[in-house]
């Protein structure tokens, strides 16, 4: 099987699509242990809103810094929209974000702990159905050099405009338009290629390796709070800062000179959460120009391999519509299958409930495997992201003509408050890795903003890498040829 790079398949992944966990399960090795919330002494020196990649990334570093601070996260889960539920189908489910690209750049991936998580390379090959069949190496071949066709339309547009990829998709792409356009668009983006900035595309930094968390990415990301002082079920309404940072909350409102906001674009353009005075024009336009897309992950049980799959094998079909879907087989070798689906028609299936979801991955497997598939289907389960109140979607695609906008969000979005997140990302937008990486940069801003702590020695973030005296073991362990160690992946904006 060919191996192709990000651009010709990996694209940006299933990585943020999901709803809350219904019981996140982490195990002993990785219970959460959050420290309590600062005592109430004067206002906190920053007041994070979200405990996503980016609020967690946030929170490590301003804790290090041994400043005063507090987590506040709506929902009951550490994670946002990377979390782990191993209740619903017996075996780790990422609802949300599951490929760790770029692993050996990847900053979550240099702070994990070497016990105790799994973290594998991801099969570089992936599989293309064609009815029942599986693609012959010279329809590959075509698929994939219609792909790369018209990826370099969409790059070379850019360079001129930032108009939407779909209007310069070459015309003689023949049967394989519908595949190109799902794995370049909702796959890749969560949006039809209509809905996307041909320069938001094309600035997007390669994603040509990736990794996988036997435990979950979830779990992951989890291991990385542990000690941090977080709030959970505790949304924040309204951000004020009239006279200070005050963040109104339903158990109360939390005073801090700095503030950083980590929720979903989306719930700022709802009014999910409200900033006094109002934000201005130019800010409330780029929360819109960079709107969620919809990615949203059916789980499936199939025991005893009835598909014949690998382990991780990632399979596309040869669409003649946009009523398709990417299957990802039995995942970290389990019985666990997932089958995705995304953009417009994504988003309108989701709309009709569980049910029809479910309805259309087993007649969609069915079409390609064989009718007796059904008769295998154990427990299942599904995601439906727009729904959730404090998402709306799942990850960011700049519309046509703003990606400029992500650059907006490296200047404060309001008097002493910044913003983080995967959209303010402008090169690894809708991954984790980017995530954290701006909720670091945010961190960084702030703390410029707050100035010198009084503090000697600043106090180290529990669960952060402390300098021990290390074992014999441990010292050729931290020499071994790992994943982690590597440079930062952010890269310099355009000048």
């Amino acid at each position: 099987m060919p191996r192709v790079s990000r651009r010709a398949f990996l694209a940006a992944s299933a990585a943020l699509a999901a709803q809350p966990a219904l019981g996140l399960a982490l195990g002993p090795a990785f219970g959460p242990a959050f420290a309590a919330a600062p005592p109430s002494s004067g206002p906190l020196d920053v007041v994070i809103i979200g405990a996503g990649a980016a609020g967690i990334a946030a929170a490590r570093k301003i804790a290090a810094a041994g400043r005063r601070y507090l987590v506040v996260e709506a929902t009951d889960h550490i994670g946002g929209r990377c979390v782990t539920d191993s209740k619903s189908l017996g075996v780790p489910f990422d609802r949300g974000a599951h490929w760790i690209y770029l692993p050996d750049l990847n900053p979550v991936v240099k702070l994990t702990p070497r016990r105790g998580t799994d973290i594998y390379p991801a099969p570089r090959s992936q599989k293309v159905r064609i009815g029942r069949r599986f693609a012959r190496e010279g329809e590959l071949e075509d698929f994939l050099t219609a792909q790369v066709r018209a990826t370099r339309a969409i790059d070379d547009a850019a360079r001129k405009a930032d108009i939407p990829g779909e209007q310069v998709m070459p015309n003689d792409l023949g049967d394989w338009r519908s595949t190109v356009e799902f794995v370049l668009g909702p796959y890749a983006c969560a949006k039809d290629l209509t809905q996307v900035s041909s320069f938001d595309f094309a600035r997007a930094a390669e994603r040509n390796t990736a990794a996988f968390c036997k435990q979950g990415f979830g779990t992951l990301l989890a291991t990385l709070a542990q000690g941090l002082a977080v709030q959970l079920a505790t949304p924040a309404k309204t951000i004020s800062n009239r006279s200070g940072i005050a963040v109104e909350t339903p158990k109360g409102t939390i005073a801090a000179r700095t503030a950083i906001v980590t929720v979903p674009t989306g719930v700022v353009t709802s009014g999910g959460l409200r900033f006094n005075p109002e934000l201005g024009h130019r800010e409330i336009d780029a929360f819109g120009r960079m709107s969620l897309g919809s990615y949203d992950r059916i789980a499936l049980e199939l025991t005893g391999n009835p598909l014949g799959l690998e382990s991780d094998d990632l399979v596309f079909e040869k669409s003649s519509n946009t009523h398709t879907a990417a299957l990802l087989a039995n995942v970290s070798g389990t019985s666990l299958c997932t089958v995705d689906v995304a953009g417009s028609f994504g988003r309108d299936l989701a709309a009709l409930g569980e049910a029809a979801m479910f309805d259309f991955a087993a007649q969609w497997l069915a079409g390609l495997f064989g009718a007796e598939i059904k008769k295998s289907i154990g427990r299942k389960h599904a995601t439906r992201w727009n729904a959730d109140p404090y998402a709306l979607g799942a990850w960011s695609a700049a519309v046509p003509g703003s990606q400029f906008a992500r650059r907006q969000f490296l200047d404060p979005i309001t008097s002493d408050v910044w913003y983080a997140g995967e959209a303010a990302h402008e090169t690894l937008w809708g991954t984790v890795g980017g995530a954290w990486e701006s909720g670091e940069r945010a961190a960084d801003a702030v703390m410029r903003r707050l100035g010198p702590s009084k503090q000697e020695e600043p106090a180290q973030a529990e669960g952060t890498p402390k300098r021990t005296k290390r074992t014999r073991d441990e010292r050729h362990e931290a020499n071994s040829p790992q994943y982690w160690g590597a440079p930062s992946i952010m890269r310099e904006p355009l000048r």
